[in-house]
Parts: C-alpha cells; sequence; structure tokens
C-alpha cells in the first residue's frame, strides 16, 4: 500500500533532504525511525531535494508499506523524531503516485531580515542593508513569471535535461515594521540552487550592484553571470507541494508567515 506522508522540517542541522554518506539528512532520519518502528527497512522517496540548511514549511514523500500496522504510526512516529521534524498526515493512496515526479506546483519563500537578531539567525537571512531599494526589487520580482528559461540563474545548468521552469507567480513583500522582506516565487520545477541565486540578485539589485535591466539580459540572453552565488540557506522555505489529486493546508509556519496581515505587497 502507498501512503503520502505530510511534513515540514527545520533544516538548520542537516546536510539538506536527500542521503549523503557521513552526513545527518532528513531523509536518513524519516527512514531511521520509521524502520525502528515497522521492524524492517523502509525507503522513503521525497517530493524534491532542499539544500543543506534550507527549510520545509511543506513537504510530502511516499512510502509503500508492505503490512498494515496495528498501533498508531502517527503518534509514535512522532514522539521519537527530532523536535526539527514535525508529521502532519499519514495519507493512504490509490494506484502508484509519485511524491516527486507527479507534483505539479511548488511555491518557495524566501525570508530577509536587515537586522540583526538572534532569534532569527536559523529561521531567516540576515543582510545588514537597511536601505534597500524595495522598488527595483519589485520591478524584478514582476519580470520572472514572463520567462521560462532560467538557465542563466542556475548552479550548473549543464546538469540538467533542460533549464525550462513554467513560473507561474513572483511576488515581494515587506513585514509592517519594513525590516523583513519576503520573496515568493511558484513554478512547476525548480532548478539547483535557483531560488537563492534569483534571491542574492534581487538584494545585489536593491543595493545598487546590479540594474534591473542586466538582472532581465541574463534571462533574456541564457547567459550566466559572472559572479554567481546563492543567498544564504538560512532564508529558504519550500512552503507549498501541490498535486492534482492532493492539496492540503500548510501546517508548518515560520513566524505568522501565512498570516495576510502581517506581510504587504510592495
Amino acid at each position: 500500500m502507498r501512503y503520502f506522508v505530510h511534513i515540514s522540517y527545520k533544516g538548520t542541522r542537516y546536510c539538506g533532504w536527500q542521503n549523503q554518506p557521513d552526513k545527518l539528512s532528513v531523509q536518513e532520519v524519516l527512514e531511521t525511525t520509521l524502520s525502528k518502528l515497522l521492524k524492517y527497512p523502509v525507503t522513503v522517496y521525497g517530493c524534491g531535494r532542499t539544500d543543506a540548511g534550507v527549510h520545509a514549511s511543506q513537504f510530502f514523500f511516499h512510502i509503500d508499506i508492505e503490512y498494515e500496522w496495528n498501533f498508531d504510526l502517527f503518534f509514535r512516529w512522532n514522539r521519537i523524531l527530532p523536535d526539527d521534524i514535525a508529521i502532519f498526515d499519514i495519507i493512504p493512496m490509490d494506484g502508484q503516485p509519485h511524491a516527486r515526479f507527479d507534483a505539479v506546483l511548488r511555491t518557495y519563500d524566501y525570508f530577509i531580515h536587515t537586522y540583526k537578531d538572534p532569534f532569527l539567525s536559523e529561521s531567516s537571512a540576515f543582510y545588514l542593508l537597511p536601505e534597500l531599494n524595495l522598488i527595483e526589487m519589485k520591478k524584478a520580482v514582476t519580470l520572472l513569471p514572463k520567462y521560462n528559461d532560467y538557465r542563466a540563474y542556475c548552479k550548473s545548468p549543464n546538469k540538467n535535461e533542460h533549464t525550462i521552469c513554467n513560473v507561474s507567480a513572483a511576488n515581494l513583500l515587506i513585514n509592517d515594521a519594513g525590516n523583513r522582506i519576503r520573496f515568493q516565487i511558484s513554478s512547476n520545477r525548480f532548478l539547483g540552487r535557483m531560488i537563492r541565486i534569483l534571491s542574492k540578485k534581487l538584494i545585489e539589485i536593491g543595493s545598487g550592484t546590479m540594474s534591473v535591466d542586466e538582472f532581465e539580459s541574463h534571462l533574456i540572453t541564457k547567459k550566466t553571470p559572472n559572479l554567481i552565488l546563492p543567498a544564504h540557506a538560512s532564508g529558504l522555505y519550500l512552503s507549498k507541494v501541490r498535486y492534482p489529486f492532493l492539496d492540503l493546508p500548510v501546517k508548518g509556519y515560520f513566524l505568522n508567515e501565512s498570516t495576510e496581515n502581517s506581510w504587504f505587497e510592495i
């Protein structure tokens, strides 16, 4: 029987979602704990791969369970998982849907704070740039759904079969105090480091070291900028995953990210 499992996690202490030799991953923790409960090895298949230090407000993976369990798996699994991983739903599925390949939309949020705050250091990206030009940053964000080839803003474009990403929405928001920024982008797929690279370019635009025209020229020519550095991992969240057969509300929130009146469009 195939199940989809709905979770969220704080990625600070992990090497990312995917198993890696001699490093702690979210996938490893989930497989180890579930196998311990069921008393046989179980593999989990995630809806995507997050980098080291990246978080997920909403994440899905699927598992195939050979035998039905006779105990409260939801309760026991959450009980033995560390505090930075939470399970919200275990959903029996008809057929063999795939958590990664059947997803039709993914949304990411990138959070920036422009003042030093020890309570945000692991959950948001700190850039001491209180005078960012948000209007110029917004102009660049507005361009994103107009283009679908993101070769220029990918760490290793040649490793991909193609670099087409159908960006359906992109937005820039700010909190009422004006010192926290939220970049949100939705697409059917994303390339390696793409969102963190875009976020860094937006910061460069806001600080005046890159123009909106230059930013757009790379989208047009598909030529990678001479300097392509990703923004800090701590600010990035996979925040929504949607399937044709499954669209659940987000249950894991960072600092009221879901509260509409906490964030305002620029």
